[in-house]
């Protein structure tokens, strides 16, 4: 019989200490269901949902896609949206199919659930049953708990940051959910937490001590008996109970072995924690080293305004230090009412007003501007580079303004700078500019890595700051690493 196989999924990184609320309306953008939709909104993209695509083609599987649903990484999920969320994902996914590929983040919080992965796949297995196979991706920052563990068969991670391998860890998914269902293997899972929290900026997977552990991953996986090593690198700005990094061991049918390898994992991080430390520089000094730079693009990483990470990106500390720049910068900033008022101005006008800075205090007080408004248009794009190539994006109405050798894109919502479309369909090139700020941690070198002459980390205040001590945690479980010398690490077999 063909095997009839369900993919779903709700996608959300959820920053606990960003400002405002993330609604139903914030998921609107990307909402798809049904067999039809899917494909045409994912097919041929290099995305998890193109590679679960492309890998029930190979199996010759039905697929039959219920609800998938994503929004731009943001606060706390209020709690009306979190139940009426997991309750359409349920509901969208038939009783009568041979397994699930449930597509998550890993680091999903709402109101009322720390785990919003782990309340789907309670309410998905009240549905569906204990038995029914059921794989899931999630994020590389991922905070895994253990109904993540307990609850899907097969739990596959992103093992690249830049995430460049989505595709390919649904494609694994997806073939090791169909081994499962056809009895080939018996899955068999060991979970292990370092008792550390790692920021972004430190878990680049081709540089350093990610790149060390990454590697003793892969080699783990070679061992015939391992079916997949996940390294969770954790999501820091998620205030719950298990956040930090863990490693899942999935072994064949041998907890001793997944035990043993979990374990190892843990203890080859701890032992490297003080290498995750970050430098960064004040935002005055960093356009100051910026612009004693022979040459650019110099990218100024403003990782505190990440909006991968549930950033406003509306953070003004290092915009201030732009105005009146004597080289040519660029920076990338969302104002909603600014983006009106330059579309109700027009191409060709004058724009001057205050900008960013309204979210909340943190980020900065608006910067008044003044300059010409070069282009108008709306925002839409499709990604070009090898990060979800062929992903939609949506920067709403967005307006560049040129403010003597500043340029400023203004756009009416959050997009991050994962892919060279975030200025290349604005008219911009990366090679004219001796300063691109970019919102991100890590992620901005898809788009913008092959060009940077030189990479400055900026230390400015912002819900995504590299200095955890900014924080004030109240759920994560402690003791726990910076904040305690000595991390203790926890086990589940």
């Amino acid at each position: 019989m063909t095997l009839k196989i369900a993919v779903a999924g709700i996608l959300h990184e959820t920053n606990t200490f960003a400002p405002g609320m993330t609604g139903l309306e914030h998921f609107k953008s990307e909402s798809v269901k049904g067999l039809d939709a899917f494909l045409l909104r994912y097919g041929g993209t290099r995305t998890s949902m193109g590679g679960v695509i492309d890998a029930a083609k190979r199996h010759g599987v039905q697929l039959t896609p219920g609800l998938y649903t994503a929004a731009t990484p943001s606060g706390m999920v209020e709690s009306t949206a979190a139940d009426v969320l997991i309750d359409n994902v349920v509901h969208s996914i038939d009783r009568d199919i041979s397994g699930l590929v449930l597509i998550m983040h890993g680091a999903m919080v709402s109101e009322q659930y720390d785990d919003m992965e782990g309340e789907c796949l309670r309410r998905l297995r009240a549905k569906l049953g204990d038995e029914l196979p059921i794989a899931m991706t999630i994020d590389l920052h991922g905070n895994v708990s253990k109904d993540m563990i307990q609850l899907a068969d097969i739990v596959v991670g992103y093992d690249t940051y830049p995430h460049v391998d989505m595709h390919e860890r649904a494609e694994e998914a997806f073939d090791l959910l169909v081994q499962y269902i056809r009895k080939e293997i018996n899955p068999t899972r060991s979970y292990g937490h370092t008792g550390m929290l790692v920021v972004p900026q430190a878990m680049m997977t081709e540089t350093g001590s990610m790149k060390t552990i990454m590697d003793r991953a892969f080699e783990i996986e070679s061992d015939p008996h391992i079916l997949n090593v996940t390294v969770a690198g954790g999501f820091p700005y998620s205030d719950v109970p298990d956040a930090g990094m863990s490693f899942i061991v999935t072994a064949d049918n041998d907890q001793q072995l997944a035990d043993r390898y979990a374990s190892e994992l843990v203890q080859l991080t701890m032992d490297m924690k003080e290498s995750f430390g970050i430098d960064h520089l004040p935002p005055e000094e960093a356009v100051a080293a910026a612009l004693a730079e022979a040459s650019g693009p110099v990218i100024l990483v403003e990782g505190s305004d990440n909006v991968g990470g549930g950033a406003p990106a509306d953070a003004t500390h290092t915009l201030r230090h732009l105005v009146g720049i004597q080289e040519k910068a660029l920076i990338v900033i969302r104002d909603e009412e600014a983006a009106s008022i330059a579309f109700e101005l027009g191409v060709g006008s004058t724009f001057h007003g205050r900008i960013g800075g309204k979210s909340d205090r943190l980020h900065g007080e608006p910067v008044e501007v003044s300059g010409q408004i070069r282009l108008l248009f709306d925002g839409q794009y499709r990604h070009v580079g090898s990060y979800m190539t062929g992903q939609l994006a949506f920067m709403g109405r967005t307006a560049v303004v040129e403010c003597g050798q500043l340029t400023i894109v203004i756009t009416e919502k959050r997009v991050a700078p994962w892919d060279l479309g975030h200025i290349r369909y604005a008219g911009l090139w990366p090679d004219d500019f001796k300063i691109i700020v970019v919102k991100s941690a890590i992620a901005w070198q898809t788009a913008f890595g092959a060009f940077a002459k030189r990479v400055i980390y900026v230390d400015t205040p912002g819900c995504c700051s590299a200095n955890l001590q900014h924080f004030h945690y109240e759920r994560v479980l402690k003791p726990i690493y910076p904040f305690d010398p000595v991390p203790q690490p926890r086990f589940i077999g």
